[in-house]
């Protein structure tokens, strides 16, 4: 069998649309400014305040905390991220944090999760069976200098040749790379939650733009309220690991435990379960894909890249990144995406890769027709495990309709911060199916009754004057 070396500078430039490679051994591990540890702050007048409102007072704490700037945050220029990223601590993550693994480190399973331990023993016999030859390649920091790999690449390794499509012997589906309706942009962001996305969140409810965000785990108990708020704001969540590393360098065990734990952050914080991730820096194959399929996640990663987060490393700069915006844009002036539509990689990873979006977002409003979520594209009405919520259709979406509301999920959100966040609350192309979801009865369900304070909390939000 023909072996190469796979080097580092070889990667580096075998395709100028690829992204996230780690040229250089670049390290993105800790993203947001603020630091990783949620700290412990005196309570705020704004805490406080919830009382006034008539609301239950353990979750209005919550989103008194993200309304308190909103009007400050209405301004065109992006927040002063030394502000917006002052730390704050969260009960319901200080109660849960001893049953994960330490935030912005590689995850492993915990001693105490016998249902993990389970769980990755069943997925592990069927890796030891399926791919026995299917190993981690280089580093977790995205080093694979020495590194050897068969050159007709038998373990679809996007990093190797930006494989997106898995043997029929193996059994797994293709990564999703666009989407099935016409003159339509996937728009999703990566690496969030991000403690100074205010300015992005508000401009997206501007303009009603939905979202599907790539949360990182740890990320999720840093800025909580954040995430909280993406919720509260409609946008589709997926997992983007625990840690943000390289993952085909991890074990079976850590790359189980880095989807595993990142998921389940998501659930017991934002009170869903997604059913898709992205894999940093898009570095995926087989194996990984594997054990993704078994926690019934679907592997989303993209067509176009805007290269938002290299900008001064590896030679790439502001102007590049405008091309590539423009060049997107340029192609649904031109017909390329009469017939699907791309997914395009953007980052909530700081004030520059937010602000790019919202500079270019007038120009993709006007080229191309639609601009939605990656759940909505794909007609996926439940994006999550949950079968009591649903997501708005493309058709919903494209008319101005809405399903089940994100407050009716449950939740383990029932706790007020303190300190000050950032956050405000406020499949097949339809040509085949419409997908209207079936209406409501008038008899509020049991979910929605147990569900009542965090519809209160919620309301809450617009109960006091902006």
């Amino acid at each position: 069998m023909l072996k190469t070396a796979l080097l580092l500078a070889v990667l580096a430039t075998a395709h100028s649309a690829a992204a996230h490679r780690g040229c250089g051994g670049h390290d993105m591990i800790k993203r947001n400014p603020g630091g990783p540890v949620i700290q412990r702050r005196a309570p705020t007048d704004e805490a406080s305040a919830a009382q006034s409102t008539g609301c239950v007072e353990t979750l209005c704490g919550v989103f008194v905390e993200m309304r308190s700037r909103r009007g400050r945050l209405r301004r065109a220029d992006l927040p002063d991220p030394n502000t917006e990223c002052a730390a704050y601590s969260y009960q319901p993550v200080l109660d849960i944090k001893a049953n994960y693994p330490t935030i912005w480190q590689t995850a492993t399973i915990q001693a105490s999760d016998t249902d993990a331990t389970s769980l990755f023993a069943t997925i592990n016999a069927t890796l030891n069976s399926k791919l026995p030859n299917d190993l981690p390649h280089g580093t977790t920091t995205g080093n694979w200098t020495g590194v050897s790999y068969n050159a007709s690449d038998p373990d679809c390794w996007w990093s190797w040749h930006q494989c997106t499509t898995p043997a029929a012997s193996t059994g797994l589906p293709a990564d999703i790379i666009n989407v099935p309706e016409p003159m339509t942009w996937g728009l999703g962001f990566d690496d969030g939650p991000n403690c100074s996305h205010n300015a992005l969140y508000d401009y997206l409810q501007e303009q009603n733009l939905k979202a599907t965000m790539f949360y990182i785990g740890s990320n999720v108990f840093d800025w909580p309220l954040q995430g909280l708020r993406a919720m509260a704001d409609g946008h589709q969540i997926c997992v983007h690991t625990w840690s943000h590393q390289y993952m085909t360098a991890f074990t079976n065990e850590e790359a189980f435990a880095e989807l595993y734990y990142a998921r389940k952050a998501i659930k017991d914080v934002l009170g869903v379960t997604p059913l898709c991730w992205r894999p940093p820096y898009g570095d995926v194959d087989n194996r990984i894909r594997t054990i993704a399929q078994a926690l019934n996640l679907s592997t989303i990663v993209w067509s176009k890249d805007t290269d938002d987060w290299k900008v001064n490393i590896s030679g790439v700069t502001e102007a590049d990144v405008d091309a590539n915006y423009q060049a997107v844009i340029t192609g649904a002036q031109n017909g390329t995406y009469s017939t699907y539509g791309p997914i395009v990689l953007n980052h909530e990873l700081n004030n520059y890769t937010m602000g790019e979006f919202m500079k270019y977002a007038p120009s993709i409003m006007s080229a191309f027709k639609h601009v939605v979520p990656i759940a909505s594209a794909l007609n996926e009405s439940q994006p999550y495990a949950e079968s009591n919520y649903t997501y708005p259709t493309f058709e919903q979406v494209i008319s101005n309709q809405s399903a089940t509301p994100a407050s009716e999920i449950t939740t383990s959100a029932g706790s007020s911060a303190t300190g000050a966040a950032s956050g405000s609350s406020s499949g097949a192309s339809s040509s085949a199916s419409s997908g209207t979801s079936a209406a409501k009865s008038g008899t509020m369900s049991r979910a929605t009754v147990a569900l009542a304070p965090i519809l209160a909390a919620i309301a809450c939000v617009f109960a006091v004057p902006w």
